[in-house]
Formats: C-alpha cells, sequence, structure tokens
C-alpha cells in the first residue's frame, strides 16, 4: 500500500487549482504578469487553457521562460524556485538559451507534484501525483506526451468508459441524469447577477439533494439498491467535478465549473503514465544546477536585482526569479514577498481555490475481480473511494489505484494508515469475486 496526502504536504498545500466561487480564469494572467520584468511567476495555476494539469504547468514553464528571455539580457542569473514540471521546463529552456539558471527545491528530490515510486514492492513504478497526459500537441513546440515517448516513459490510452457498480455489487447502466442536473444547475446560475457555488445552483435550479459522504459500515448493501435521481447526481458531482478540481460543490464557481461530460463518451486523447513521469523530469534537469532541500522564505526585489533569503539565513542574489511554488505555499505566505507583489497578483492569489485529490496504490498477489474493466466507478452514499483504476488490463499486474477528492480526501488526511485501507476496501467491496 502507498498513500497520499496532498493536504498536509507544506510544499504543496493541495493537488491542483481550481475556480472557487469568486473566482475569475483572468486572475490567472493576473498572476502570469511579471512584476517589475524581475519577479515571474509560473505554474499549472497559471494556465489560461489547461489549470490543474501537467500540461498545463509545462506550458506555463514555457511560456514564462518565454518571457524571461525578452526581458533578460544575454548571460544574466536567473533563479528557478521549484524543481516540478512547470519549474523544470523554464530552467532548461532558459539553460539552453545561455542563460545561468539556479534551480532552488524544498524538497530532497524534484518532480515537485509529480512523484514517482519505485522499487521492490512495485512491479512497474507508480505515480503519487500526475498520472495521466492528454495527447495534445502545441502549435510551436512538442507535446509532452511526446516528450514522455522520447525519453522512454511508457504510456497507454485510457480512453475506455467506466464500469459503475452499486454498493450491492450490481453492474448499472448510467443515465444521463446526473449530467442533466448537473448541466440544469449551471445553466441557473448563468442567469444570475453574480457567481454562485454549484451546491447553491443545484438548490436554486431544484435538484434533488445528493446522497453524502459519510463513510459507509462494512458490507453495509448486499442487496439491489434501487437508485434515485440524488445517487446519479451525485456521481455526477464526483466523476465531473470534484475530481477534476479536487474541491466540493459548495466551493467550485458555477459559473466556472468543468461542464459535465457526455455518459459513455471516450476522450480519445487520455493516457496513463506506466513508464515513470519522474524520467522526463530526470532528463530535464541533467547538468543544470539544482539546489534540493533549500528552502526559500523571502523574496526581496528592485527594479535592478533580486534577493533571495534561504531558511538557513543564507541569502543568493540573482538577476531575476521565477516563482513557480504552487498555488497552496502562495496561499500560506510560505514566502515574503518584499516589497509585497501588486494587488492583482494578492487578490489571485487569494481567491483560487486550492483543491484536494489523493490516491491510494494496493497490490495484490492474486487479484479478488474478475472484472477486466480499466476504470472503475462506484454510486451510491458512503464510498470514500467511488473511482478505481485497474492496472491489471495495462500491466499484468494486480494493483489498483484508487481516488479520493474534496470533502472525503480532506477528512481521510486526518487518519492514519489503518483507518485509510479500510476505507479503500469498503469502497472496493462491490468488486469482490466480480
Amino acid at each position: 500500500m502507498q498513500r497520499t496526502n496532498w493536504s498536509s504536504d507544506p510544499f504543496a498545500g493541495g493537488s491542483f487549482s481550481y475556480q472557487a466561487v469568486g473566482s475569475t480564469p483572468a486572475q490567472r494572467v493576473d498572476l502570469a504578469t511579471p512584476v517589475l520584468d524581475r519577479v515571474f511567476l509560473a505554474g499549472e495555476a497559471l494556465s489560461e487553457t489547461e489549470p490543474g494539469t501537467a500540461q498545463g504547468a509545462q506550458g506555463s514553464g514555457r511560456a514564462v521562460a518565454t518571457a524571461v528571455a525578452a526581458a533578460a539580457p544575454d548571460g544574466e542569473r536567473i533563479a528557478v524556485i521549484g524543481a516540478g514540471l512547470a519549474g523544470l521546463t523554464a530552467a532548461r529552456q532558459l539553460s539552453d538559451a545561455g542563460y545561468a539558471v539556479i534551480v532552488v527545491e524544498a524538497r530532497d528530490r524534484i518532480g515537485g507534484r509529480i512523484d514517482t515510486v519505485t522499487g521492490s514492492d512495485w512491479p512497474f513504478p507508480i505515480e503519487l501525483g500526475a498520472s495521466f497526459v492528454r495527447s495534445t500537441t502545441p502549435l510551436d513546440s512538442t507535446s509532452l506526451d511526446e516528450e514522455l515517448s522520447a525519453a522512454g516513459v511508457a504510456t497507454a490510452p485510457f480512453n475506455t468508459p467506466a464500469e459503475t457498480r452499486d454498493r450491492a455489487g450490481e453492474i448499472v447502466t448510467v443515465p444521463d441524469t446526473g449530467a442533466r442536473l448537473l448541466t440544469a444547475g449551471l445553466a441557473w446560475a448563468a442567469t444570475q447577477p453574480h457567481d454562485v457555488s454549484v451546491a447553491d445552483a443545484l438548490v436554486g435550479s431544484g435538484a434533488p439533494t445528493p446522497p453524502p459522504t459519510a463513510p459507509a459500515e462494512p458490507n453495509a448493501a448486499t442487496a439491489p439498491i434501487a437508485l434515485t435521481d440524488a445517487d446519479w447526481l451525485g456521481l455526477a458531482l464526483v466523476t465531473d467535478l470534484e475530481m477534476p478540481t479536487g474541491a466540493s460543490a459548495a466551493h467550485v464557481s458555477a459559473w466556472y465549473a468543468p461542464t459535465p461530460s457526455t455518459v459513455g463518451a471516450e476522450e480519445a486523447d487520455e493516457r496513463i503514465v506506466l513508464g515513470g513521469y519522474s524520467t522526463l523530469l530526470t532528463s530535464m534537469a541533467a547538468d543544470l544546477d539544482v539546489m534540493l532541500s533549500t528552502i526559500v522564505t523571502k523574496i526581496a526585489y528592485t527594479a535592478e536585482t533580486v534577493s533571495l533569503r534561504m531558511a538557513t539565513g543564507e541569502s543568493v542574489n540573482v538577476d531575476r526569479v521565477v516563482v513557480t511554488v504552487p498555488l497552496g505555499v502562495l496561499q500560506a505566505g510560505a514566502i515574503e514577498f518584499s516589497p509585497p507583489l501588486p494587488f492583482a497578483h494578492r487578490g489571485a492569489i487569494a481567491a483560487l481555490g486550492m483543491g484536494v485529490l489523493d490516491k491510494i496504490w494496493l497490490r495484490y498477489d492474486t487479484p479478488f475481480w474478475t472484472t477486466d474493466a480499466e476504470l472503475w466507478n462506484v454510486v451510491g452514499d458512503g464510498v470514500d473511494f467511488p473511482v478505481w483504476v485497474n492496472l491489471q488490463p495495462l500491466t499484468g499486474q494486480p494493483v489498483l489505484m484508487g481516488l479520493t477528492a474534496a470533502d472525503s480526501a480532506l477528512r481521510l488526511a486526518k487518519e492514519n494508515d489503518d483507518a485509510v485501507v479500510a476505507a479503500a476496501l469498503r469502497s472496493l467491496e462491490p468488486f469482490v469475486g466480480h
């Protein structure tokens, strides 16, 4: 077993950004605006088109490197804070352009929210952070999936419809009820004079109350279940809202919420990473000057220079700095800016949300399931891990990856390993023997 706990990680503060109630996509652009052409910010939270994704982080890293190069004379010394995908993308591009680049990373490893685990416990590399990549090709550069392929990282298409079961273990056909109710709620919100949460939008549109997410008792459902409209709405909220944003309907903006997917639609460009995401980052970091286990506590800047203060008390002077720490770290005030960032930047940091999606990986000697479906959903109340990825059809190994998000993830973050495993096993009961 391996589990994640991104909300309690001081160098992450969550999994990825989302549009909270009252925030706007324009605030991501505000964050990406350079400050005196000395302080530049980057990361998935600044992506206009793909926030919350590895592709968004990579694109932001490319964009910020281009912006720095436009402002910086040849040979300047540039500091990049954060050795995640955005930071290493920017550092690699700037270093290749001839700048003197130093990368400062608080963790004892590179990767940030990409965290690959290898070793004898696992028959293949498992991903505690980002696991998927979309096969999208930018107009002016190589796509992320192409870079993974070039680095020798195995990926596989992941476009299969989910096999959905009720808590009694019966395979159910998912109607469009949940998507219709969610779409109606968002349509109602679009007519309102101000932004509201998705939860308030559902109430305003007359949708039924979704089932609770409190943990179920073991073996609580053994007979066929009569699923209601509320159950289907709950499933739609899990798959179309909580998993993409890491946040509950009470916190996500109804004006900018993800559009519900069509039931049974295949995402033909989605691929799952099987060969170790970190392999790509290791190749990107080759010959870069990376300072690990080094925490930046203060960034002092003027129109002429930038000074970095470390937790050790040491200071480093550079010409410009690229800050790629996650939004959650900025929201926690872990880095002091002197002078403070402009109001637009601070407003964006405060307004945008930081969601939580956690995983549990389970390896078995032999499978307890018989289904060959790669993606499993569980519909009904009391399921902490409603989404599972079955790696056996893809790898030949009896390994499962369970996903929990939003309120369930935050509640489980406070529990010990035994309690989290118990919650995962309860969620897997519908698949025992099936």
